[in-house]
């Protein structure tokens, strides 16, 4: 039996990881659990569930009523000092850069990190492999899938990573000027959070996985490429020297890459639905229109500038989308946002990332720069 640690438990990626557990009782123990300031109610209903002796919140305290016997963390610190309970493996499904401090000391305590936080990677990727990539197992279904299908050869026989796309909510769609909140969050095929959702729409989300796969397979960023994969079926490839392209496949579920990270290196049966071969199954592949959408592109550009950029990339499009979904921007606005911020600093002399404190600054730095170019944004409106 292995215990576990879920960061994040109360969004989807945790609740998913939850109902793995629910599923498999004999193979995991939750030793412990975190959450945002959102929703205790949860945290406490999961807590009472899986007999958790310890649950932590960022908020200042905790609101709802915690079952008897449950030690109750709470503040800025909770989630990482979670991470350092010595467990067999931590869950991180915290959303943003936020959870990177959780990332850094679950390695620290010396656990292996089941990553869903891909912004660990791309704020703070040369913090985070310095303790060794083999102690990161991917859960995002294309790194997933780019884990497994690599295990088809020797690492020096890799010739390209190609990650496939959804495209979005607006995959064929060429006006995104007049993008109303409710279109962006209607993805055609993944039911996941809103930040997240938004920046399949934009495709940044898929800049960030190219930086994430760049930091967890030590994959030059000219050997990664992005595609568009409507169907979300095939969730990415690793292609040979020798001309072979093997590919992982499954239906857009995430319970499937959550039970193969949490159980690694076996396999836990039925953990998620096949593909039914009794059905006609179509799969498509299309480059992605750069000119459309330019994430993709920047994404790779700010990954080989190196040097924080990655982080500025991250904590612009953080700022982009807050504003996008309380209505101050408008979704066209998103990417110049993000564009012209990541130009405000390309003529600055960013130094190498050395710690935590180094990523927090350059953060809070993108955030105030990227607010000024969004009340000009407003301003223009």
């Amino acid at each position: 039996m292995r215990d576990i640690v879920i960061l994040g438990s109360t969004g989807s990626i945790g609740v998913q990881a939850l109902e793995v557990v629910a599923a498999n009782p004999e193979l995991f123990r939750v030793i412990g659990l975190s959450a945002g300031s959102g929703n205790h109610a949860l945290l406490a209903e999961q807590a009472k569930k899986f007999r958790v002796p310890v649950i932590g919140t960022s908020a200042k305290e905790f609101t709802s009523d915690s079952p008897a016997g449950v030690s109750v963390i709470c503040g800025r610190q909770a989630s990482p000092e979670i991470a350092s309970m010595s467990a067999d493996i931590v869950l991180n499904g915290i959303t943003g850069s936020i959870g990177l401090a959780s990332t850094l000391a679950a390695l620290a305590a010396g656990n292996i990190v089941a990553l869903a936080n891909k912004e660990s990677l791309v704020a703070g990727g040369d913090l985070v492999t310095k303790f060794g990539r083999d102690r990161l197992i991917p859960v995002d279904s294309e790194h997933c899938a780019i884990f497994q299908a690599m295990l088809a050869g020797k690492r020096t026989e890799i010739s390209k990573l190609v990650i496939t796309a959804s495209g979005g909510a607006f995959r064929d769609r060429t006006d995104l000027e007049n993008v109303t909140i409710d279109d962006a969050l209607a993805h055609p095929t993944w039911s996941m959070g809103p930040v997240v959702t938004i920046n399949s729409a934009t495709l940044v989300n898929k800049g960030l996985e190219i930086i994430e796969a760049h930091y967890l397979f030590d994959i030059p960023y000219s050997q990664i490429e992005a595609v568009i994969h409507p169907q979300s079926v095939v969730h990415s490839m690793v292609e040979f020297v020798d001309g072979s392209t093997i590919a992982q496949a499954s239906p857009p579920n995430m319970k499937g890459p959550i039970a193969y990270a949490l159980s690694y290196p076996q396999r836990i049966a039925r953990a998620s639905t096949p593909i039914d071969w009794t059905e006609s199954n179509t799969w498509e592949f299309r480059p992605i229109d750069n000119i459309r959408f330019p994430a993709v592109a920047l994404a790779r550009k700010v990954g080989e500038f190196g040097r924080g950029m990655p982080a500025v990339y991250n904590a612009a499009n953080e700022s982009a989308v807050s504003a996008f979904l309380s209505e101050r921007i408008g979704f066209s606005s998103i990417l110049r946002v993000l564009s012209k911020t990541v130009e405000k600093f390309e003529s600055s002399s960013l130094s190498e990332i050395r710690d935590l404190s180094d990523v927090s600054a350059l953060e809070q730095d993108t955030h105030q720069v990227a607010e000024e170019i969004i009340k000009k944004e407003e301003n223009a409106a």
